[in-house]
């Protein structure tokens, strides 16, 4: 993805070929234009994307069960949770995440995205700038021995997890069409994906609505601060804060992540990593 003055420019896997979407604003209104074999599955999937499609219920009501949470609501009401569709796009950097710096996941994602990805339909963003690349064909990852990982700062237990993840995509990509709670069983299956890796790519798939990343490091301090004033947190004490919104904890995490005040920091960052340490 790259994001800049022409718009913001998307790669990715389609059931249908790979696509690249160019998303930008003209006055009042969105446009899309698409490129590639995926071009009119990605252009009737672009409101779900870019979250034209979230429907926040009865949340406005709700709001105003906790001061925090409706004093953020007022403010930032035209936030939406977007719904990319792509179980196994949205999972394969969730589980580069996994028990690393995000700092470090990225640039390790990176460098997979570059290595293995390859030249994405449409022109480039920029004239004269370098092509987009998709996303890892989901069958190259599986493909891949671990060590091939290691250069990449992915040691074998996450390179075993994207593996496993690849050799069932198609399994995976089918849970947009049967929801959110299949989509978690279906994903904690799998050995090496629990709570929070699920939580974290069914809400960026599907735009749950109720997806909470349990086994965050740093959301249940937020949450806790945030509508308790506790400076830090257990997942348990987070969803215990949270129920007054069932069906809707995802939304009130995302106002409280785009707005709210964060814990005052006492204690050091958590430390970059290397495979040689995990």
């Amino acid at each position: 993805m790259r994001i800049g003055p022409t718009g913001i420019w998307r790669a990715t896997r389609t059931p249908c070929g790979p696509a690249t979407v160019r998303i930008w604003r003209s006055g009042p209104d969105v446009r899309v234009q698409a490129w590639g074999e995926g071009s009119e599955w990605a252009l009737d999937a672009a409101p779900a994307l870019v979250g034209a499609e979230d429907d926040d219920g009865d949340f406005p009501a709700a709001a105003a069960r906790h001061p925090v949470v409706a004093e953020l609501w007022r403010r930032l009401s035209a936030a939406r949770l977007c719904r990319s569709q792509a179980v196994v796009e949205a999972l394969v950097p969730t589980i580069i995440e996994q028990k690393v710096v995000g700092l470090d996941a990225r640039r390790s994602y990176c460098g997979m995205v570059r290595a293995f990805g390859e030249p994405a339909p449409g022109p480039s963003p920029v004239d004269g700038s370098p092509p987009l690349l998709l996303p890892p064909a989901p069958d190259r990852l599986a493909g891949l021995p671990g060590w091939a990982y290691h250069r990449f700062n992915v040691e074998r237990r996450r390179a075993d997890t994207v593996r496993r993840a690849c050799l069932v995509a198609r399994r995976l990509d089918e849970c947009v069409a049967l929801g959110a709670p299949t989509a978690h069983r279906r994903l904690r299956s799998l050995p090496g994906i629990g709570a929070w890796s699920s939580g974290e790519a069914v809400r960026l798939a599907l735009g749950d609505p109720d997806s909470v990343s349990v086994g965050d490091y740093h959301l249940p301090h937020l949450v806790t601060w945030a509508l308790a004033g506790e400076r830090r947190g257990t997942d348990e004490r987070m969803l215990e804060l949270l129920q007054p919104w069932p069906g809707q904890r995802a939304r009130v995490v995302r106002l409280l992540e785009l707005g709210a005040a964060h814990p005052p920091r006492r204690a050091p960052r958590m430390p970059r990593q290397s495979i040689a340490a995990l």
